[in-house]
């Protein structure tokens, strides 16, 4: 790394120059190369990555570009890094940083919001009105790595020190790259109403994000915790994760399956991970009236839904946006606290130079692939099964 005056770092650790990076092309094109290692500025730090997650918006950068924006456009042929989760080591120090030591192990969550739009001063920095236009002005300070800036499928990124969380020694690396997913979860719960203890709380869907979103209402004390899904595997790690009832809907009507288990009036949150319009629906139809719903789905057409049920029923509809409110922050204290086993859902580990059998794992479901996380460094063999 170019050193500067204003940059702390360590003969403990040293930085080379360059680093392997995986760069976007065109679409699903990644290539392997080397990019100079970044320099952190005011309140960033450097991060060597240890090991990345790959989430399923990964897959959809890489093939459709959306939602990344890179240069006011599309991610493809722009030098771009992807890949948003990921944990590692702090190897540098940007001028005025004295939070973190060189040397901390941390995880990262996506969005750290310019600090002085509207949303941000309101706390809502994922959807800060300034996301993707740090091209136009890097003074503005906004930045989401692997959205709006490079990501983690490299060997170092540039964090702001809000976007930067402590790991506990005891946790691994591929546990900690977990907690932007928790902390999606999380950020759901918390815009529908934060403490749910004695709600009842459905989850359609057993990705990573349904699956820890089962975690998370558990821990937070919602009963009865339902998990609806079409694969039972999943829907058994569910129940590993706290569900009280999963529901195979390939084999039983969903809404009908939740009525008989909350009542008639239906459940006072969904958290909906699936994305369908079917799922959607089915979410509107087994909520009651009065209660919430979050879409924490990337949907990929527009869906016609059940509204007039909707406004007949004040039912409250909230889409959700990456891991807002610090939520990461409050996930990895659940973790750190063995309230949940986050690395349940953690199947598969590749290497860095495999990246793109990584990724073709998390996107054909090999194996029935969960979440599949990717190291830099520390892995003998080109993949290795989670145990």
């Amino acid at each position: 790394m170019a050193s500067e005056s204003s940059v702390k770092m360590s003969s403990d650790m040293p930085i080379p120059e360059t680093m392997k990076a995986w760069v976007l092309g065109d679409p699903d094109e990644l290539r392997l190369t080397e990019k100079p290692v970044p320099v952190p500025g005011r309140a960033e730090i450097l991060v060597r990555i240890d090991a990345v997650a790959i989430c399923a918006t990964d897959l959809e950068i890489i093939h459709y570009g959306t939602p990344a924006l890179i240069g006011g456009g599309p991610p493809f042929n722009k030098n771009f890094t992807p890949g948003h989760e990921y944990m590692g080591t702090v190897a540098a120090l940007g001028p005025g940083v004295d939070e973190f030591e060189i040397g901390d192990r941390v995880t990262v969550e996506i969005h750290a919001g310019c600090g002085q739009c509207k949303r941000c001063r309101q706390g809502m920095y994922t959807s800060c009105h300034n996301y993707g236009l740090n091209y136009g002005d890097l003074d503005k300070g906004h930045r989401a790595n692997g959205f709006t800036t490079d990501g983690g499928f490299a060997e170092y990124a540039v964090n702001n020190i809000n976007t930067v969380i402590k790991v506990p020694d005891g946790m691994s690396d591929e546990e900690a790259t977990l907690v932007v997913t928790a902390g999606t979860s999380m950020y759901g719960l918390t815009e529908l109403g934060g403490l749910v203890a004695g709600e009842s709380v459905v989850v359609t869907g057993p990705g990573p994000i349904g699956l820890l979103a089962v975690a998370v209402a558990k821990a937070l004390g919602a009963s009865p915790v339902i998990l609806t899904g079409t694969r039972d595997a999943r829907l058994d790690i569910g129940r590993k994760l706290g569900a009280d009832h999963v529901i195979n809907v390939r084999e039983t009507d969903g809404v009908e399956a939740v009525k008989e288990i909350v009542g008639t009036r239906g459940a006072d949150y969904v958290v909906e991970c699936a994305g369908t319009e079917v799922a959607i629906n089915d979410a509107i139809h087994m909520t009651n009236r009065g209660g919430k719903i979050c879409l924490a789905a990337f949907p990929h057409d527009p869906a016609k839904v059940d509204l007039p049920h909707v406004v007949k029923n004040n039912i409250y509809l909230y889409g959700i946006r990456g891991e807002g409110r610090s939520a990461t922050h409050r996930a990895m204290a659940f973790m750190a606290g063995r309230r949940f086993d986050a690395s349940l859902i953690h199947t598969h580990t590749f290497a860095l130079d495999d990246l793109p059998e990584a990724l073709r794992y998390a996107r054909e479901r090999v194996e029935d692939a969960i979440k599949v996380v990717v190291k830099a460094r520390g892995v003998g063999e080109k993949l290795q099964v989670a145990e």
